[in-house]
């Protein structure tokens, strides 16, 4: 297939992809199905894999032998949500403007997963040594749980991919490494009571704010902790901040239940580990007798939303020597955001991101890829060929 022909074939399949409105909070179903059905008719083997609520699906597609040693395209199907307001178009309708293709989910990523399918029938009409995978997952967006099943169905197998590129938007520079992405949600319980005598109650709120105190206390401390390890990075240290805090019922009557969203992004593991450990004890061995000692049923919870590992810099990383041979990149990079890098890398496999769009226009208004990217892109998967035909 010609260049032309495959950007129209990627830009007709991203549009259907934009108008399956996959928001996390949502099935993802329609959107596999159209997927499997396009890879179907080009002799891929197919397993759509369906979690607890049969609401939404991973699916996992494979062409050439039935080896190990394969390689993964890997993208997310879900979306986060987008408010029609502030856009200049429906959201899930894709629009073209001025060299760019605007759309909920044009760079985040389903700009990747239609060039990847695309693609599909070039790569079927190869005489394949290595296997091909492209491996499409539901929630990403909320704790990477799709990629967490589908990397323990491949632990399950005897025969293992051992490449995966991972689509995100990069603006196709290739990425080596990243930080880790854990996310909480803590709930403080305490008892509510009149505002005029705070002293009878247990404020959940009030408990928040120190629990806060103690967070940004131990980020000043990770601060101290940026070292060459961790130069790489912007910022070079592992960070903590709170998105959310919901409590209380008005301002004269003692709060009984807060809850605090938040987050950290560690370059290590030993880093978050010492965060958990740190929070942990102040609210077991500080907050809570406090609380207990006016109300003895308060309490702390703390509910784990996603634990993603990051992806680690790896001295030897073939994923990476494809990539950058194929893109032409003299170096590689690492950035700060989290993607489902670190979960394919803990199966053994050797990983890079690079996908076509701007992480900047990711979760934005007016979401779009640039033309250009998803050309850029297209070179690199056609040149992948060569890499396929050859055995491993």
């Amino acid at each position: 297939m010609g260049p032309l022909h495959l950007l129209d074939r990627t830009e007709t399949i991203l549009d259907r992809l934009i108008g399956f409105p996959t928001v996390s909070a949502d099935s993802n179903l329609e959107l596999i199905d159209y997927a499997a059905g396009l890879l179907e008719d080009c002799g891929a083997r197919v397993k759509v894999s369906k979690d607890r609520t049969g609401a939404k699906a991973n699916l996992f597609a494979t062409l050439g032998p039935e080896t190990s040693g394969g390689l993964v395209l890997s993208g997310h199907t879900d979306v986060v949500p987008a408010d029609s307001s502030e856009w200049t178009s429906d959201p899930f309708r894709m629009r073209q403007a001025d060299g760019r293709l605007y759309g909920r989910g044009t760079c985040d990523m389903k700009g990747f997963i239609a060039a990847a399918l695309a693609k599909a029938p070039d790569y079927a009409a190869l005489d394949l040594k290595r296997p091909l995978h492209f491996a499409l997952t539901y929630d990403e967006e909320v704790g990477c749980f799709g990629a967490r099943h589908l990397v323990e169905e491949l632990g399950e197998t005897e025969l293992r991919p051992s490449v995966a590129i991972i689509g995100e938007p990069t603006e196709m520079r290739v990425i080596e490494g990243h930080k880790g992405c854990y996310e909480y949600t803590t709930s403080f319980h305490g008892t509510d009571g009149h505002g005029s005598e705070p002293d009878k109650g247990v404020n959940a709120i009030h408990v928040a704010a120190r629990f806060i105190h103690r967070m940004l206390d131990i980020a000043e401390d990770m601060q101290k902790k940026a070292g060459p390890d961790s130069a790489r990075f912007s910022p070079p240290w592992t960070t903590l901040q709170t998105g959310r805090i919901e409590g209380g019922l008005a301002r004269n009557v003692i709060a009984r239940h807060c809850s605090v969203e938040w987050e950290m992004r560690p370059v290590r593991d030993a880093d978050a580990r010492e965060v958990k450990a740190a929070l942990e004890s102040y609210c077991q061995d500080v907050l809570l007798p406090q609380m207990r000692a006016v109300y003895p049923e308060a309490d702390i919870v703390t509910e784990v939303i996603g634990e993603v590992a990051g992806l680690a810099v790896m001295s030897d990383n073939e994923a990476r020597d494809i990539v950058t041979a194929l893109t032409g990149a003299n170096l590689c990079d690492v950035v700060a955001f989290g993607t489902e890098a670190g979960l394919f890398q803990a199966l053994g496999m050797s990983v890079v991101v690079c996908g076509p769009g701007s992480i900047a226009q990711a979760h934005q208004p007016d979401e779009f890829v640039a033309m250009e990217q998803l050309e850029k892109c297209l070179g690199m998967l056609t040149g992948l060929e060569r890499t396929l035909v050859q055995p491993a």
